[in-house]
């Protein structure tokens, strides 16, 4: 009657060639097999215009952006530049939006802008980023011994949705190769995808199913440490059925919150309250609520790039799976953006009152329409800047200002470095390859 879920599909030694895989050339070394399709039409010369040119890196083009500056502390680097900061405050709408914005060309000479960067939204979506580092956090304590492991894990170990990944009505996608055939639906309690999809799935297309499931993981990485890679889903089921539920809840608000403390972010700059969808709460409650600030999220991404959340080879597989290979969405539609690597997530939660306005659209919320976007820009030109923009614009999608903001923030950011910037080697003799939500809490 026991079902083993977490199941290993072949042990097998990584070797050197897998390091030259994903993003898109990933599948082999990952398992994500929407990856496989996308690298299969390039293969064959078949038309893709889903992405555009900036989502064809490859892995080893990936890289770490301030690893050259691996002991300073965030507070040293976030020093503010007067005269960048006031070029990028002019172009933000007072009252309704809060802003981080990093410049990162070069990394010996950064410069900070900040508009209203502590003031507090909810994260909606953005959150999962919380997720993912918890993941990556307990990884390291289940196999602290190798990166490899890890890796293997991650691709070897598949897990079913159950009831925590189903009430999200957020499609992902899903891939037959050997029917060469993708279809892209609402999460069912009977799938079953290895780690990494379900990472893909959360970060990727943010489905909030998948936010559950990984947030469920991670939690039992940390309740069973090394005995994790060997658990049944009969003896994952029964921790939660016999653990007190306020056990249960502090367990899961110390997993995805205490990693950030470690990384210096205060619980009013970043803090996640507890799962992505209510059938979760059927024994995981929530605890403190959420709640993010741009200088809080500019935090972790900093220290991702510097190689610091959790370790570097982490902190690159983490800026791995948020470098964006599906459609583009709000900020990173911008056009400025076409040609450039983003590492993206973006998140909205809103409410509407309908006796107010019997109207109320979706991501026009009228009681609050929060709508957040975090990106990391790396142009060819080697141009490369954080931005963290966080709004709350009631009866209005911000989708459209968010994508004017891109094209503006790029604008200045461009014009300051012009005798700076120099052609990224890895885009020479590279052919144009061509260019192209979510709904309440994503």
């Amino acid at each position: 009657m026991t079902k083993v879920l977490y199941t290993l599909l072949g042990i097998s030694t990584l070797i050197a060639i897998s390091m030259i895989s994903y993003p898109i050339d990933g599948y082999k070394r990952t398992g994500i097999k929407r990856l496989y399709q996308i690298k299969k039409m390039q293969d064959d010369s078949i038309p893709y215009n889903r992405i555009p040119f900036g989502a064809y890196k490859k892995l080893d083009e990936i890289k770490l952006q301030l690893l050259s500056r691996p002991e300073d502390s965030v507070n040293d680097l976030l020093v503010e530049d007067k005269d960048f900061a006031q070029k990028i405050t002019r172009l933000l709408p007072s009252g309704a939006y809060s802003a981080s914005v990093l410049d990162m060309t070069n990394p010996d000479a950064l410069k900070y802008a900040g508009y209203r960067e502590n003031v507090g939204y909810q994260p909606g979506s953005v959150g999962k980023i919380a997720v993912l580092n918890a993941v990556f956090t307990q990884m390291a304590k289940v196999c602290p011994n190798s990166w490899e492991d890890r890796v293997m894990y991650l691709k070897d170990i598949k897990v079913s949705s159950r009831y925590w990944g189903t009430g999200d009505h957020h499609t992902v996608p899903i891939y037959d190769i050997e029917k060469d055939n993708l279809t892209k639906r609402q999460v069912r309690s009977t799938d079953v995808f290895s780690l990494y999809e379900w990472l893909d799935h959360m970060v990727s297309v943010s489905n909030n199913g998948a936010a559950s499931v990984m947030y469920r993981e991670a939690m039992l990485m940390a309740a069973f440490g090394p005995e994790y890679v060997f658990l049944t889903e009969e003896q994952g089921e029964n921790y939660f059925k016999e653990t007190p539920r306020d056990s249960l809840t502090n367990l899961a608000n110390m997993v995805v919150n205490q990693p950030l403390r470690e990384l210096g972010i205060t619980e009013d700059e970043w803090r996640l309250g507890g799962m992505f969808t209510r059938p979760a709460g059927k024994y995981v409650g929530r605890k403190g609520g959420s709640i993010g600030t741009p200088k809080g999220l500019m935090k972790f991404l900093i220290k991702l790039e510097q190689g610091k959340v959790v370790d570097q080879n982490s902190s690159l597989e983490m800026k791995r799976l948020l470098y964006l290979t599906d459609r583009r969405i709000r900020y990173a539609k911008s056009s400025r953006l076409d040609s450039a690597a983003v590492y993206f997530k973006s998140g909205s939660y809103y409410k509407c009152d309908r006796e107010k306005n019997p109207n109320c659209k979706s991501y026009a919320g009228n009681v609050f329409n929060y709508m957040n976007s975090v990106i990391i820009v790396e142009h060819p030109n080697n141009t490369k800047y954080i931005v963290c923009l966080m709004s709350n614009v009631l009866n209005k999608n911000s989708a459209g200002a968010h994508m004017y903001l891109a094209s503006k923030i790029d604008d200045v950011i461009m014009n300051s470095n012009k005798e700076e910037i120099t052609l990224d080697e890895n885009y020479k003799d590279v052919d144009d390859q061509g260019g192209d939500g979510d709904g309440g809490q994503n």
